[in-house]
């Protein structure tokens, strides 16, 4: 009896042991599955390269060839002006005159000054002659004889100082006459008959409430002048795509001055360098313009057609999140499925299609559709079926 009773208790044991095994394993199985669907399951998409071929159109600002600034190199009076606004005009022709009273009035007293001085040296040279004479019969001294040659030198500078001083007041009385430095076209005239005008370098003076004399405005410009031949259009170029904007490549240009007409230029240099502060490359594109009929000043928007060998990465439109620290996208780690959220820098947008310029990588898994809820460092899981193809 006592063995059947010993089978018993081990067979009640057996099935004590069996039920709370299996209620263990039905819990672990319960915390899996449970723990499954807490972990959002995600669709993923890879970056694919962007079209190479890049038309680019940028904003340009149209500048004469070269551009001069016509100043006064006397003060005075204006007395007459010969030629206005539009004018064409070769480098030397008149464009206007001055009245020059206080130089007229120099130059005559630098004359009779340097008549002065002539003068004095005729008179030094005669002096110095009779003193030679005079030694041979021993009536001076030798050290009169000296002082007297002396005297020639100092006479013959003084002469070549005055001179040189008439000569200095004669070219400025030449400008008297404002002429062209360059052929072109007048492009600005601002001056009239009777303004006052200033030589270059000079600033008029004002007086303060206490009479002290303060610097005032600068000499004014009389004309401008453009050669408009050649136009130069500068344009600030993405630094992107810097490596592939450099000289000899064509340009499309539509100018405001010229509409429903397209312009073709060729850029012709580079700064060289990435403005620190726009992070753009300054670009000059040359436009022939020998008819005169495209106009300096005004604004164009310029096209380039560009090749570039690393074009920027494409992502679906449906994968950004926008928060405050701005664009972003979530990448899944395949190893760890963890997710981290990445800052992207966006270029052009085709609607349902975005270029990304910086912030990933081609063989990052990038979450579509991803939840307002999305955290950096939560876990996911990749779904296997219905994965779409890389846009």
């Amino acid at each position: 009896m006592w063995l059947v009773g010993l089978v018993a208790v081990v067979g009640l044991g057996c099935g004590v042991a069996y039920v709370f095994y299996h209620r263990a394993q039905s819990q672990k199985n319960l915390e899996s599955v449970t723990q499954q669907m807490a972990t959002p399951t995600v669709l993923v998409v890879h970056p694919a390269p962007g079209d190479p071929h890049v038309r680019l159109t940028l904003p340009g600002v149209v500048q004469a060839e070269i551009e001069s600034s016509v100043y006064a190199q006397v003060s005075g009076y204006i007395k007459r002006w010969v030629v206005d606004i539009g004018a064409k005009v070769k480098a030397g022709d008149l464009l206007a005159e001055i009245d020059t009273p206080v130089t007229d009035q120099q130059l005559k007293q630098a004359q009779e000054n340097q008549g002065q001085a002539q003068a004095n040296l005729n008179l030094a040279n005669v002096t110095a002659k009779r003193y030679q004479d005079l030694l041979s019969t021993h009536a001076v001294a030798q050290q009169d004889v000296d002082n007297q040659d002396a005297n020639v030198q100092v006479q013959q500078a003084n002469l070549g100082a005055a001179q040189a001083f008439v000569s200095g007041i004669e070219k400025t009385e030449a400008f008297k006459q404002v002429r062209a430095p360059i052929d072109g076209v007048v492009t600005s005239r601002k001056i009239d008959v009777g303004d006052f005008v200033s030589a270059t370098g000079q600033t008029t003076t004002t007086g303060n409430a206490n009479g002290v004399q303060q610097p005032g405005t600068p000499n004014q410009e009389l004309f401008r002048i453009a050669q408009i031949d050649t136009l130069r259009v500068y344009v600030n170029v993405p630094e992107n795509y810097a490596d592939v904007t450099v000289p000899g490549v064509t340009a499309k240009l539509e100018l405001a001055s010229a509409p429903n007409q397209t312009v073709t230029g060729k850029l012709v240099r580079t700064s060289s360098s990435i403005d620190a502060s726009s992070l753009t490359l300054l670009a000059e594109v040359d436009v022939q313009n020998a008819d005169g009929k495209l106009l300096p000043g005004g604004y164009a928007q310029v096209h380039f057609d560009l090749i570039t060998n690393h074009p920027p990465l494409v992502i679906p439109g449906n994968t950004l999140i926008f928060r405050a620290q701005g664009p972003q996208v979530g990448v899944v780690d395949p190893d760890t499925n963890i997710v981290h959220l990445k800052d992207i820098k966006i270029g052009r947008d085709f609607g349902t299609k975005l270029e990304v310029v910086s912030g990933i990588d081609a063989n990052d898994s990038i979450i579509l559709n991803p939840s307002d809820s999305l955290t950096d460092g939560q876990k996911v899981q990749i779904s296997t079926e219905n994965q779409p193809k890389t846009p």
